[in-house]
This record gives structure tokens, C-alpha cells and sequence, in this order.
């Protein structure tokens, strides 16, 4: 029986890509044995409980780099747990009896990759992102393979023998029973007319909140039949729907127009768009690239080594997307980016085209022939 350790945490998209590969492992092994090692009180202790996953604490943070009194308190803590998680890793590992461990991102994932690694049990690490994080980076040393979701982020990593481009796996929706554009459409209740999304994740994004307000307003003052779906985030409840109002725009005479706080039937929603505006995770990406949209990207700007910006500047060098900083993001550049592309459908298809080309469609398999190869070294 397979045993196999994953690690990953701190956001989703380090935590999702696990899950994702825990499920092509069991297409392989069904009877594989997982142990999750997160942190206790992380994001990645509710998604493992929901698939009801075993799952191993360790406490782990991140090292501030800033030097204030709190962050000083806070690095005090980072310290005294980065002393302490070598040993938990090694009780975790002597107790399991791994034969693989996987990391995907995340502080949590160095110490239990590391130990395995110098302990001689097989590792992997999957990086999303196109500028690879630090974790990343440090592992890439000691492990015996790298996965990547795009080619670009090689160039980063010193240990380029070690590289394989996979890709990223994306949510099952994405991939089996496709709804047609016309289908997707039907369901949400929207005619035929080009259908923009846009949303700025979970927890919403001020900056693109205030813009597609404004972009919505515009549709109304120039009669611009258009179907747009907004998911306005947790941080833009009350508010957003309160600017459409000041902005003149009643919801209840525009049916098409869904805004939503949260888009839960997003596969729907971006197989009917012909335009998404969208933050730059990488999930995010490899969805857009997966149902073949054009899209307009603002990266966040205060995310890790500013990785969105790398992330989205992959598809905008590929012809794919039209990337805007938020910094240089206001409520006239989005709506004449936006009436630029309404004009022109052949760069809206073009954009699109190129956007699909990105997407790598044999994900699944590649992993699987990864990790194959890395256990049959072990075996050997």
C-alpha cells in the first residue's frame, strides 16, 4: 500500500493543487494511504477536514521582513516554531512511514519536505505560480523532482534537471461535461448578447469593485447591450450594490446583469463569458485557460514577490489577456479597454484563441508520469 505525506498552506492555491493531486494519485493507487501536514489553524485545515483527509499539525509562520515591534514580537514566534517543526517533521515522518511526500507552496511545506528529503524518502514539490516563492526555491536543493505550471518559472531555479512543466489541474467541471457558451448562457438566464465576469476572488477587490461599478454604469448611460456577472467579494457587501444605486443603475430593470457576493457555479459563469476580468492567481489562469477566454488582468499588488504580475504577464506576453496594473487601474482605462475590445471580436477572438493554446490539456497525465518516475527510482 501506497502512503504518501502532502503539505501546502497559507492560501487556497497552494492547498487545492494538493487536493488535485491527491485525487490522480488515487486514479493510480486506490488504495493510497494520505497524511496532510498543515497548519493547525490555517485554510488548509478546513478544506482537508471537508474531504475528510488525516491531517497533522505543525505550527509554522512566516519571517517578517518589515522591522516593527509587532513584527519583531512576530518573528520571535516564527523563530521558536522553525526550531521546533525539524523534530515534529521527523515525528510525523517516523510514525506515517511515508514513501512520498509532496509539497505545494507555502512555509508549512518546507520542514516536512526537507527532513523527508534528507531522511532518503522520495519528494516532490509542485510550484503554481510563474515567479516560483521562496519555499519553492530552498526545496528545489533537496527534492527529487519539480513540477511546474508554466514554463517560464524554470528560469528561476537553479536546478533546471530537476524541472518538468505540468501544469496545473483544475476543478473536474473544467474538464468533463463542458457546457457549450450558448448552454452556459441559457442557464444563467442571459440572452445571446457578449457576456463579460468579473470578480476580484472571495474576498473582493476594492479597486476593481469601484471600476466595473463605473463599467456597468456606462453600459446604462450608452445603451450598450452587454451581459456582465459580477462577484463583488465579502468586502464589498452592501457597498457595491450602494454604487450601483448612486451610479444610477436599478439591478431589478437589468436582468442581465447578475451581481453576486459569491459566484458559486464559477464554471457556468466562465464558460458563458466571452470576457473575464480577473485577479491573477494562478488557479484563476489556468481556468480562464482551460475554458479558452479572453480576459483583462489586474494583478494584487500586495501578494508575495508580486507573483500575479508574473502569472499574468505570461498570458499578455502570449497574445492572450490585456494585463493592467492596479496602480495604473481607473474607471476610464477599464471602460475603454473594455469598449476597444466590444469593437474589435476579432482581437476578442484572437485573445481567446491564444488564451486556450496556453492550457495544458494532459495535466492529469503528467503528474501521474512524475510521480511513477520518482517511485520507481525508490524502488530500484
Amino acid at each position: 500500500m501506497l502512503k504518501v505525506i502532502l503539505s501546502g498552506g497559507g492560501t487556497a492555491g497552494h492547498v487545492n493543487p494538493a487536493i488535485a493531486i491527491s485525487e490522480i494519485i488515487k486514479d493510480i493507487y486506490p488504495d493510497t494511504q494520505f497524511l496532510y501536514v498543515g497548519t493547525p489553524g490555517g485554510i488548509e485545515h478546513s478544506l482537508i477536514d471537508k474531504i475528510g483527509m488525516k491531517f497533522a499539525p505543525m505550527n509554522v509562520a512566516g519571517f517578517q521582513r518589515k522591522l516593527t515591534l509587532e513584527n519583531i514580537k512576530r518573528n520571535i514566534v516564527a523563530a521558536e516554531y522553525f526550531i521546533k517543526s525539524k523534530s515534529r517533521a521527523k515525528k510525523i515522518i517516523n510514525e506515517f512511514k511515508p514513501d512520498l511526500v509532496i509539497g505545494t507552496g507555502g512555509y508549512v511545506c518546507e520542514p516536512i519536505v526537507h527532513t523527508a528529503a534528507k531522511m532518503g524518502i522520495k519528494t516532490i514539490i509542485h510550484e503554481q505560480n510563474a515567479f516560483p516563492g521562496v519555499t519553492t526555491k530552498v526545496l528545489a536543493k533537496s527534492v527529487d523532482a519539480v513540477m511546474l505550471t508554466v514554463e517560464k518559472a524554470k528560469e528561476y531555479i537553479k536546478e533546471k534537471d530537476k524541472c518538468i512543466v505540468t501544469g496545473l489541474p483544475v476543478r473536474s467541471a473544467f474538464v468533463k461535461d463542458r457546457l457549450s457558451k450558448d448552454e452556459a448562457k441559457r442557464q444563467l438566464g442571459l440572452d445571446d448578447s457578449i457576456c463579460i465576469l468579473s470578480t476580484g476572488g472571495s474576498l473582493g477587490a476594492g479597486r476593481i469593485n469601484e471600476t466595473v461599478s463605473d463599467l456597468i454604469a456606462w453600459y446604462c448611460k450608452e445603451n450598450i447591450k452587454v451581459n456582465h456577472i459580477h462577484s463583488y467579494g465579502k468586502n464589498g457587501r452592501g457597498s457595491f450594490v450602494e454604487s450601483l444605486n448612486k451610479n444610477g443603475v436599478n439591478l431589478q430593470e437589468h436582468l442581465n446583469y447578475i451581481v453576486k457576493e459569491y459566484i458559486d457555479n464559477m464554471p457556468v459563469c466562465m464558460e458563458a463569458a466571452d470576457l473575464i476580468i480577473s485577479r491573477c492567481g494562478a488557479g484563476a489562469l489556468t481556468e480562464i485557460e482551460a475554458v479558452g477566454c479572453a480576459s483583462i488582468l489586474v494583478p494584487s499588488p500586495i501578494v508575495a514577490e508580486n507573483h500575479q504580475y508574473h502569472n499574468g504577464m505570461v498570458l499578455q506576453n502570449a497574445g492572450a489577456a490585456v494585463l493592467i496594473e492596479q496602480k495604473d487601474l481607473t474607471s476610464e482605462l477599464l471602460i475603454n479597454t473594455v469598449d476597444g475590445l466590444l469593437k474589435n471580436p476579432e482581437r476578442l477572438n484572437t485573445l481567446s484563441m491564444n488564451s486556450a493554446d496556453l492550457y495544458i490539456k494532459d495535466t492529469p497525465k503528467r503528474i501521474a508520469s512524475v510521480i511513477l518516475d520518482v517511485l520507481e527510482k525508490k524502488n530500484k
